[in-house]
C-alpha cells in the first residue's frame, strides 16, 4: 500500500510515536465525522467496554484478529496465553503492533483471507466494529464460507457492528434511504479515512441489525449462538459454526 494513501496507518503510527491524534470519516453522500481519538485503539482491558470484556471471554485456542488496528485485542489475549495471529491490510498499523510486541502480525486483508492454511484458528475476532470490514451481504456470505475453511470444526467468530437503525440523526436517516434508492443496504456505508495530510482509499463498511445479522448467515455454515448488548448501539455477536 502506498503510505500517503495509509491514512489509517498514519493515524495509529502517530499516536503510538506520542502524537495524540484523530480521525476523520468521509461518507461517500459528503458528510465528514471526527472519531473521540485514536488513542482507543491502544486501551488496556481496564479501559474498554463492558461488552467488550464480556465477549473476550468466549474466546479460545488459536485467535484471528482480522483488522487488528494497533493490536489492543491481540495484545491482552497473547498476554494471556493465546497464540494470536493480527492481520491488517494497513503496513503502518502491523508495524505498530509488532513495536508493540505481538509476536504474530501480518500485512493482509480480510479479502485475501484464503492465503491461510486451512482449519488453522479455533476464534476470529472481528472486534472494534469490524464485522463492517465485510462491507456487503454477498460479501459478507462469501468470505464466511472462507472462514470455514479456515477454522477447526467448533470454531467461533467474536464480531461486534452498530446497529444503524438505532439513530435519530437526520443526515444518517436520510443516507440510508439513499443507499436503499441505489440498491444498498441501509447501513452498507462507504467511507474513506482522512489524518491531516493523508487521505485513504473509498471502501465499503457494513453496520447490520441483529435481523440483518441472521439473514446474512443463513447457508453460511454458521449460526448465533449469543448477542451481547451494549449501552449505546453497539453490540457483539457470538457466533459458532454449524
Amino acid at each position: 500500500m502506498d503510505p500517503k494513501k495509509d491514512a489509517y496507518g498514519q493515524e495509529i503510527w502517530a499516536q503510538f510515536k506520542g502524537r495524540e491524534s484523530f480521525e476523520i470519516v468521509e461518507r461517500d453522500d459528503g458528510y465528514f465525522g471526527a472519531s473521540g481519538g485514536v488513542k482507543t485503539y491502544f486501551f488496556k482491558y481496564e479501559e474498554w467496554q463492558e461488552h467488550e470484556k464480556k465477549a473476550i471471554k468466549f474466546a479460545k485456542g488459536k485467535i484471528l484478529d482480522i483488522g487488528c488496528g494497533a493490536g489492543r485485542h491481540s495484545l491482552y489475549l497473547q498476554e494471556n496465553g493465546f497464540d494470536v495471529l493480527g492481520i491488517d491490510k494497513s503496513p503502518l498499523a502491523i508495524k505498530t503492533c509488532k513495536k508493540r510486541g505481538l509476536k504474530k502480525a501480518r500485512v493482509l486483508s480480510i479479502d485475501e483471507i484464503e492465503k491461510l492454511k486451512p482449519d488453522s484458528f479455533d476464534t476470529i475476532i472481528m472486534l472494534g466494529n469490524n464485522f463492517g470490514l465485510f462491507g456487503s451481504f454477498n460479501k459478507a456470505k462469501i468470505l464466511l464460507k472462507k472462514f470455514s475453511n479456515i477454522t477447526s470444526q467448533n470454531a467461533i467468530i467474536i464480531a461486534e457492528t452498530r446497529d444503524p437503525y438505532k439513530t435519530d440523526n437526520p443526515m444518517h436517516l436520510e443516507y440510508q434511504e439513499f443507499n436503499r434508492n441505489r440498491g444498498r443496504m441501509s447501513g452498507q456505508l462507504r467511507i474513506r479515512i482522512r489524518f491531516e495530510k493523508y487521505v485513504g482509499e473509498w471502501f465499503d463498511y457494513l453496520m447490520v441489525s441483529q435481523k440483518e445479522m441472521k439473514e446474512i448467515l443463513e447457508g453460511t455454515g454458521w449460526k448465533i449462538k449469543q448477542f451481547i448488548e451494549s449501552k449505546n448501539s453497539n453490540y457483539i455477536v457470538i457466533i459458532e459454526k454449524i
